[in-house]
Protein backbone atom coordinates (compact mmCIF):
# COMPACT_ATOMS: atom_id res chain seq x y z
CA UNK A 1 0.00 0.00 0.00
CA UNK A 2 1.57 3.23 -1.14
CA UNK A 3 2.03 6.33 0.92
CA UNK A 4 0.11 9.47 0.14
CA UNK A 5 1.90 11.47 -2.58
CA UNK A 6 2.14 14.57 -0.42
CA UNK A 7 2.37 14.11 3.33
CA UNK A 8 0.06 16.51 5.20
CA UNK A 9 1.90 19.49 6.61
CA UNK A 10 1.91 19.87 10.42
CA UNK A 11 1.60 23.26 12.03
CA UNK A 12 5.17 23.63 13.30
CA UNK A 13 4.22 26.08 16.06
CA UNK A 14 1.96 23.44 17.65
CA UNK A 15 4.73 20.98 18.50
CA UNK A 16 4.99 20.43 22.24
CA UNK A 17 8.74 20.99 22.17
CA UNK A 18 8.10 24.71 21.87
CA UNK A 19 6.30 24.65 25.22
CA UNK A 20 8.38 22.08 27.10
CA UNK A 21 11.94 21.24 26.06
CA UNK A 22 11.58 17.82 27.65
CA UNK A 23 8.85 16.94 25.14
CA UNK A 24 5.83 14.89 26.16
CA UNK A 25 5.86 13.87 29.81
CA UNK A 26 3.39 11.86 31.90
CA UNK A 27 2.22 13.92 34.87
CA UNK A 28 1.68 12.71 38.42
CA UNK A 29 -2.01 13.19 39.08
CA UNK A 30 -4.29 12.73 42.05
CA UNK A 31 -8.07 12.84 42.35
CA UNK A 32 -10.43 12.20 45.24
CA UNK A 33 -13.91 10.84 44.52
CA UNK A 34 -15.48 10.67 47.98
CA UNK A 35 -17.57 13.82 47.47
CA UNK A 36 -18.45 13.36 43.78
CA UNK A 37 -22.15 12.49 43.35
CA UNK A 38 -23.44 9.94 40.86
CA UNK A 39 -25.12 12.75 38.93
CA UNK A 40 -22.08 15.02 38.87
CA UNK A 41 -23.68 17.26 36.22
CA UNK A 42 -26.73 18.66 38.07
CA UNK A 43 -30.05 18.25 36.30
CA UNK A 44 -28.70 16.25 33.35
CA UNK A 45 -27.95 12.61 34.18
CA UNK A 46 -27.98 11.66 30.49
CA UNK A 47 -25.13 14.04 29.57
CA UNK A 48 -23.20 13.03 32.69
CA UNK A 49 -23.58 9.33 31.95
CA UNK A 50 -22.65 9.82 28.30
CA UNK A 51 -19.40 11.40 29.45
CA UNK A 52 -19.03 8.67 32.10
CA UNK A 53 -18.61 6.15 29.28
CA UNK A 54 -15.04 7.46 29.10
CA UNK A 55 -14.34 5.69 32.39
CA UNK A 56 -15.52 2.43 30.85
CA UNK A 57 -13.80 2.64 27.47
CA UNK A 58 -10.53 4.38 28.18
CA UNK A 59 -8.74 2.08 30.63
CA UNK A 60 -8.91 -0.94 28.30
CA UNK A 61 -8.45 1.15 25.16
CA UNK A 62 -5.43 3.07 26.38
CA UNK A 63 -3.75 -0.05 27.76
CA UNK A 64 -4.23 -1.49 24.27
CA UNK A 65 -2.62 1.62 22.75
CA UNK A 66 0.41 1.09 24.99
CA UNK A 67 0.64 -2.60 24.08
CA UNK A 68 0.55 -1.89 20.33
CA UNK A 69 3.00 0.99 20.49
CA UNK A 70 5.57 -1.04 22.38
CA UNK A 71 5.53 -3.42 19.40
CA UNK A 72 6.00 -0.64 16.85
CA UNK A 73 8.83 1.19 18.66
CA UNK A 74 11.58 -0.80 16.87
CA UNK A 75 10.24 0.42 13.51
CA UNK A 76 10.65 4.12 14.32
CA UNK A 77 13.71 5.68 12.72
CA UNK A 78 13.02 9.33 13.60
CA UNK A 79 14.43 10.12 17.04
CA UNK A 80 12.08 13.01 17.85
CA UNK A 81 9.07 10.92 16.88
CA UNK A 82 10.37 8.04 18.97
CA UNK A 83 10.68 10.35 21.98
CA UNK A 84 7.13 11.59 21.38
CA UNK A 85 5.82 8.02 21.20
CA UNK A 86 7.56 7.12 24.46
CA UNK A 87 5.97 10.19 26.10
CA UNK A 88 2.62 9.26 24.58
CA UNK A 89 2.88 5.76 26.08
CA UNK A 90 3.51 7.25 29.52
CA UNK A 91 0.57 9.64 29.27
CA UNK A 92 -1.83 6.96 28.01
CA UNK A 93 -0.87 4.60 30.84
CA UNK A 94 -1.63 7.41 33.28
CA UNK A 95 -5.01 8.10 31.68
CA UNK A 96 -5.99 4.44 31.98
CA UNK A 97 -5.09 4.36 35.68
CA UNK A 98 -6.89 7.63 36.48
CA UNK A 99 -10.15 6.56 34.84
CA UNK A 100 -9.89 3.09 36.36
CA UNK A 101 -9.90 4.81 39.75
CA UNK A 102 -13.41 6.18 39.12
CA UNK A 103 -15.01 2.76 38.64
CA UNK A 104 -14.97 1.59 42.30
CA UNK A 105 -16.59 4.91 43.24
CA UNK A 106 -19.41 4.35 40.74
CA UNK A 107 -19.90 0.86 42.18
CA UNK A 108 -20.10 2.28 45.71
CA UNK A 109 -22.85 4.59 44.47
CA UNK A 110 -24.86 1.62 43.23
CA UNK A 111 -23.89 1.55 39.56
CA UNK A 112 -21.74 -1.52 38.87
CA UNK A 113 -19.84 -1.07 35.57
CA UNK A 114 -18.36 -4.59 35.54
CA UNK A 115 -20.76 -6.22 33.01
CA UNK A 116 -20.01 -3.50 30.48
CA UNK A 117 -16.27 -3.26 31.10
CA UNK A 118 -16.01 -7.03 30.54
CA UNK A 119 -17.36 -6.49 27.01
CA UNK A 120 -14.91 -3.64 26.40
CA UNK A 121 -12.00 -5.76 27.63
CA UNK A 122 -13.01 -8.52 25.19
CA UNK A 123 -13.16 -6.02 22.33
CA UNK A 124 -9.62 -4.72 22.84
CA UNK A 125 -7.93 -7.87 24.11
CA UNK A 126 -9.51 -10.41 21.76
CA UNK A 127 -10.94 -8.68 18.70
CA UNK A 128 -8.09 -6.14 18.39
CA UNK A 129 -5.45 -8.06 20.30
CA UNK A 130 -2.42 -9.97 19.07
CA UNK A 131 -3.11 -12.78 16.65
CA UNK A 132 -1.23 -15.99 15.99
CA UNK A 133 0.31 -14.97 12.69
CA UNK A 134 3.54 -16.08 11.04
CA UNK A 135 6.42 -13.58 11.19
CA UNK A 136 6.69 -11.36 8.16
CA UNK A 137 4.08 -9.77 5.97
CA UNK A 138 0.92 -10.97 7.75
CA UNK A 139 2.12 -9.98 11.20
CA UNK A 140 3.27 -6.57 10.00
CA UNK A 141 -0.05 -6.01 8.20
CA UNK A 142 -1.97 -6.55 11.43
CA UNK A 143 0.37 -4.25 13.34
CA UNK A 144 -0.07 -1.48 10.73
CA UNK A 145 -3.86 -1.91 10.85
CA UNK A 146 -3.84 -1.34 14.59
CA UNK A 147 -1.47 1.64 14.35
CA UNK A 148 -3.87 3.18 11.83
CA UNK A 149 -6.91 2.46 14.04
CA UNK A 150 -5.19 4.22 16.95
CA UNK A 151 -4.55 7.26 14.74
CA UNK A 152 -8.26 7.40 13.92
CA UNK A 153 -9.31 6.97 17.56
CA UNK A 154 -6.87 9.69 18.61
CA UNK A 155 -8.54 12.05 16.15
CA UNK A 156 -11.68 11.69 18.26
CA UNK A 157 -9.99 11.82 21.65
CA UNK A 158 -8.34 15.09 20.57
CA UNK A 159 -11.71 16.33 19.30
CA UNK A 160 -13.26 15.55 22.70
CA UNK A 161 -10.29 17.03 24.55
CA UNK A 162 -10.58 20.29 22.64
CA UNK A 163 -14.34 20.32 23.28
CA UNK A 164 -14.10 19.80 27.05
CA UNK A 165 -11.43 22.48 27.41
CA UNK A 166 -13.91 24.94 25.90
CA UNK A 167 -17.18 23.56 27.30
CA UNK A 168 -18.07 26.55 29.48
CA UNK A 169 -21.63 25.30 29.85
CA UNK A 170 -20.38 22.53 32.15
CA UNK A 171 -19.10 25.22 34.52
CA UNK A 172 -22.33 27.19 34.30
CA UNK A 173 -24.32 24.05 35.15
CA UNK A 174 -22.27 23.50 38.30
CA UNK A 175 -20.45 20.32 37.23
CA UNK A 176 -18.54 18.60 40.02
CA UNK A 177 -15.10 20.29 40.05
CA UNK A 178 -13.19 17.06 40.66
CA UNK A 179 -14.77 15.31 37.68
CA UNK A 180 -14.34 18.40 35.53
CA UNK A 181 -10.65 18.59 36.45
CA UNK A 182 -10.14 14.92 35.54
CA UNK A 183 -11.85 15.44 32.19
CA UNK A 184 -9.94 18.62 31.39
CA UNK A 185 -6.56 17.27 32.53
CA UNK A 186 -7.11 14.26 30.28
CA UNK A 187 -8.51 16.40 27.47
CA UNK A 188 -5.57 18.80 27.66
CA UNK A 189 -3.09 15.94 27.34
CA UNK A 190 -5.05 14.56 24.39
CA UNK A 191 -4.70 17.94 22.69
CA UNK A 192 -1.06 18.15 23.71
CA UNK A 193 -0.18 14.83 22.07
CA UNK A 194 -2.82 14.92 19.34
CA UNK A 195 -0.30 14.64 16.48
CA UNK A 196 1.72 11.68 17.76
CA UNK A 197 -0.51 8.80 16.63
CA UNK A 198 -1.05 10.29 13.18
CA UNK A 199 2.63 11.13 12.73
CA UNK A 200 3.53 7.58 13.74
CA UNK A 201 1.07 6.13 11.23
CA UNK A 202 2.46 8.35 8.46
CA UNK A 203 6.01 7.36 9.45
CA UNK A 204 5.53 3.58 9.36
CA UNK A 205 2.86 3.32 6.64
CA UNK A 206 0.83 6.38 5.64
CA UNK A 207 -1.42 4.64 3.11
CA UNK A 208 -4.54 6.68 2.42
CA UNK A 209 -6.74 3.67 1.72
CA UNK A 210 -5.68 2.18 5.04
CA UNK A 211 -6.45 5.50 6.76
CA UNK A 212 -9.99 5.52 5.32
CA UNK A 213 -10.64 1.85 6.04
CA UNK A 214 -9.43 1.98 9.63
CA UNK A 215 -11.29 5.25 10.24
CA UNK A 216 -14.50 3.41 9.33
CA UNK A 217 -13.57 0.61 11.74
CA UNK A 218 -12.74 3.03 14.56
CA UNK A 219 -15.81 5.21 14.01
CA UNK A 220 -18.19 2.23 13.93
CA UNK A 221 -16.61 0.70 17.04
CA UNK A 222 -16.66 3.95 19.03
CA UNK A 223 -20.27 4.67 18.05
CA UNK A 224 -21.39 1.16 18.98
CA UNK A 225 -19.52 1.00 22.27
CA UNK A 226 -20.44 4.54 23.34
CA UNK A 227 -24.17 4.16 22.76
CA UNK A 228 -24.13 0.82 24.57
CA UNK A 229 -22.30 2.42 27.48
CA UNK A 230 -24.73 5.34 27.73
CA UNK A 231 -27.69 2.97 27.58
CA UNK A 232 -26.13 0.74 30.24
CA UNK A 233 -25.59 3.65 32.63
CA UNK A 234 -29.08 5.06 32.15
CA UNK A 235 -30.83 1.71 32.47
CA UNK A 236 -28.88 0.70 35.58
CA UNK A 237 -28.84 4.04 37.41
CA UNK A 238 -30.31 3.29 40.86
CA UNK A 239 -31.72 6.81 41.08
CA UNK A 240 -33.47 6.70 37.68
CA UNK A 241 -35.94 3.81 37.46
CA UNK A 242 -36.84 2.87 33.86
CA UNK A 243 -34.59 5.58 32.37
CA UNK A 244 -33.54 5.30 28.73
CA UNK A 245 -30.93 6.91 26.48
CA UNK A 246 -31.99 8.27 23.09
CA UNK A 247 -30.61 10.07 20.06
CA UNK A 248 -32.96 12.94 20.83
CA UNK A 249 -31.28 13.44 24.21
CA UNK A 250 -27.88 13.39 22.51
CA UNK A 251 -28.95 16.03 19.99
CA UNK A 252 -30.47 18.29 22.66
CA UNK A 253 -27.45 17.97 24.95
CA UNK A 254 -25.25 19.02 22.04
CA UNK A 255 -27.43 22.04 21.36
CA UNK A 256 -27.21 23.03 25.02
CA UNK A 257 -23.40 22.71 25.10
CA UNK A 258 -23.12 19.93 27.68
CA UNK A 259 -22.03 17.46 25.00
CA UNK A 260 -20.38 18.03 21.61
CA UNK A 261 -22.92 19.17 19.02
CA UNK A 262 -24.10 16.80 16.31
CA UNK A 263 -22.85 19.25 13.70
CA UNK A 264 -19.33 19.38 15.09
CA UNK A 265 -19.18 15.60 15.30
CA UNK A 266 -20.27 15.28 11.66
CA UNK A 267 -17.73 17.88 10.53
CA UNK A 268 -14.95 15.87 12.18
CA UNK A 269 -15.44 13.10 9.62
CA UNK A 270 -14.39 14.89 6.40
CA UNK A 271 -11.68 16.68 8.39
CA UNK A 272 -9.91 13.38 9.15
CA UNK A 273 -10.52 11.95 5.67
CA UNK A 274 -9.05 14.98 3.92
CA UNK A 275 -5.71 14.20 2.28
CA UNK A 276 -4.36 17.46 3.71
CA UNK A 277 -5.42 16.63 7.29
CA UNK A 278 -2.97 16.93 10.14
CA UNK A 279 -4.03 16.92 13.82
CA UNK A 280 -1.98 20.03 14.61
CA UNK A 281 -4.44 22.02 12.48
CA UNK A 282 -7.10 21.59 15.19
CA UNK A 283 -6.98 22.62 18.84
CA UNK A 284 -4.32 24.64 20.62
CA UNK A 285 -1.24 23.29 22.37
CA UNK A 286 -0.83 26.61 24.18
CA UNK A 287 -4.35 26.33 25.63
CA UNK A 288 -3.76 22.72 26.67
CA UNK A 289 -0.44 23.47 28.35
CA UNK A 290 -1.94 26.50 30.11
CA UNK A 291 -4.69 24.32 31.61
CA UNK A 292 -2.19 21.66 32.66
CA UNK A 293 -0.16 24.31 34.49
CA UNK A 294 -3.19 25.17 36.64
CA UNK A 295 -5.00 21.81 36.94
CA UNK A 296 -5.37 20.92 40.64
CA UNK A 297 -5.16 17.20 39.90
CA UNK A 298 -2.01 17.58 37.83
CA UNK A 299 -0.30 19.82 40.38
CA UNK A 300 -0.75 17.91 43.62
CA UNK A 301 -3.60 19.94 45.12
CA UNK A 302 -5.79 16.89 45.70
CA UNK A 303 -2.86 14.83 46.99
CA UNK A 304 -2.26 17.48 49.64
CA UNK A 305 -5.78 16.78 50.90
CA UNK A 306 -5.19 13.03 51.19
CA UNK A 307 -6.64 12.08 47.82
CA UNK A 308 -6.16 8.87 45.91
CA UNK A 309 -4.96 8.83 42.36
CA UNK A 310 -2.84 7.52 39.57
CA UNK A 311 0.82 8.37 39.52
CA UNK A 312 4.09 7.55 37.81
CA UNK A 313 4.76 6.89 34.13
CA UNK A 314 3.33 3.40 34.29
CA UNK A 315 0.05 4.40 35.88
CA UNK A 316 0.49 3.03 39.36
CA UNK A 317 -2.03 3.86 42.06
CA UNK A 318 -1.31 5.93 45.11
CA UNK A 319 -2.69 4.20 48.21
Amino acid sequence: MSNTPHAPAPVASEHIGLYDRRGLQPRNVSFSWEDTPLHWLPGDPFAGHTINVLHLLLPAGERWFVHVYKQVLPLITDERLRADVVGFIGQEAMHAAAHDDVLPHLKRLGLDPTPYTAQVDWFFEKLLGDRTLPPGRARKWWLMERVAIIAAVEHYTAFLGNWVLNADELDRRGADPMMLDLLRWHGAEEVEHRSVAFDLFMHVDGGYRRRVRTWATAFAALTFLWQRGARYFMENDPELPAAKASLGQLFRAGQQGVLPSTGSMLKSIPAYLSRSYHPSQEGSTAQAVAYLATSPGANGAHAANGAHGAHGPHGGVRA
